[in-house]
């Protein structure tokens, strides 16, 4: 019975958005969602690579959108008409490694805009287009799960996904009334190019590709069971890093 309820619930859940979905982890949600028969709304600044994927993809629909950008937000929302979306993945980041002192005003607001303000955004903008019993999943980070390891030059990424990761908590009471399932997955290290950049020569223990198939798991069963959740996604404990 267990599976032939979650073949029923994957039946139902035709439509998702993620954002960040030009390369990483976003880019790895994107295969995985359509190769299980779901409708892809993939957003990114850069979607030359989803271009390319969804050639032999018919169900990946690439969106340029700078989620920073209210009116493009907006504009994206529009287009889905009467659409409904059944997943919304909030994946997109960015991570800017310097010290506390180094961090500039404008370091500090990138990452708020883009770690923070943008899920807010999009939330927001798609409250009409949510499913019954859809499931909003925000990609939080270790560093922002309380009791973790911190990191050198990582207070102000940190600070942004730690936030984020409350606002699950909070959009959970927000979204009772609806029942929209709202969660938080606070990701360890993966093999990212955004890891890369930020932490050059280190090498994650998690790839992308593994990453998003659980996380596409996650967002397909588990909104059912649990809900306002801050999920550790890691092989240590919170307090070993």
């Amino acid at each position: 019975m267990t599976n032939g309820f979650f073949i029923t619930k994957h039946l139902i859940l035709k439509t998702v958005v993620i954002t960040g979905a030009g390369k990483g982890i976003g880019l790895e949600l994107a295969k995985t969602f359509a190769s299980f028969g779901f409708r892809v709304f993939a957003l990114s600044r850069n979607i030359e690579q989803l271009k390319i994927l969804s050639l032999t993809n018919p169900t990946i629909y690439p969106v340029n959108c700078d989620l920073t950008d209210k009116n493009a937000v907006s504009h994206f929302v529009a287009t889905l008409d009467n659409s409904l979306v059944d997943v919304l993945i909030n994946n997109a980041g960015v991570l800017i490694n310097k010290s506390f002192w180094e961090q500039s005003d404008q370091d500090w607001e990138i990452q708020i805009q883009t770690n923070l303000l943008a899920p807010v955004r999009l939330i927001r903008a798609l409250k009409n287009h949510l499913s019954d019993y859809a499931h909003i999943v925000n990609i939080s980070s270790m560093g922002g799960f309380q009791g973790s390891v911190k990191f050198p030059g990582l207070s102000a990424y940190s600070s942004t996904k730690g936030a984020l990761a409350i606002l699950s908590e909070c959009l959970d009471v927000e979204f009772q009334k609806q029942n929209i399932h709202v969660n938080a997955l606070c990701l360890g290290a993966v093999q990212t190019e955004m890891l890369d950049q930020a932490f050059p020569g280190y090498k994650a223990p998690v790839q992308a590709i593994d990453m998003a198939e659980f996380i596409y798991q996650f967002a397909v069963n588990s909104g059912q069971f649990m809900s306002g959740k801050i999920v550790p996604v890691s092989k240590s404990n919170p307090n070993n890093g």
